[in-house]
């Protein structure tokens, strides 16, 4: 799999789906902060470690695929599903970036300017969320990898 940005499937996405993972996202932010202000930063701090867009992500891009493979008039769950299952690897992938990232402004906030942890922290996510997609593109995911290959191809 090579990286790369499609912006033409931006413009698959309607305006309701926009509001919807805005919504969803903006409702997860301000009920972080009312739990911060309610029970202290670090109770907060732990609802601000919920993937605020991803459900909302997931689910639209399983009825994405759903609606792709009905036009062509075969049933997409099993495809829906097995795509947002993908999404849902990356995200992991990109949970572990945000750990460390974490991790490091936890560290180093009380020692040193907030513009440089945040710049070292962000340096962090990047290269764990790398580290661990090429990880799981070595050789040791390989089977199982190649077995969900088989499975998305033949749904």
């Amino acid at each position: 799999m090579i990286v790369q940005i499609k912006f033409e499937s931006i413009k698959g996405i309607k305006p309701t789906e926009w509001i919807v993972r805005f919504f969803f996202g903006g409702a997860v932010c301000i009920f972080a902060g009312l739990m911060s202000k309610w029970f202290g930063p670090e109770i907060g701090g732990l609802f601000l470690a919920f993937p605020a867009i991803f459900p909302a992500s997931a689910s639209l891009v399983e009825a994405h695929e759903k609606q792709h493979k009905a036009r062509e008039g075969m049933d997409g769950t099993a495809r829906g599903r097995t795509v947002a299952g993908i999404d849902a690897a990356g995200a992991a992938i990109g949970c572990i970036g945000l750990a460390g990232f974490a991790l490091l402004c936890w560290l180093l906030l009380p020692r040193l300017a907030p513009i440089a942890v945040f710049a070292l922290a962000t340096l962090a996510w990047l290269i764990l969320s790398i580290a661990f997609w090429l990880l799981r593109k070595s050789r040791l995911l390989r089977t199982r990898r190649t077995n969900a290959r088989h499975a998305f191809r033949a749904s």
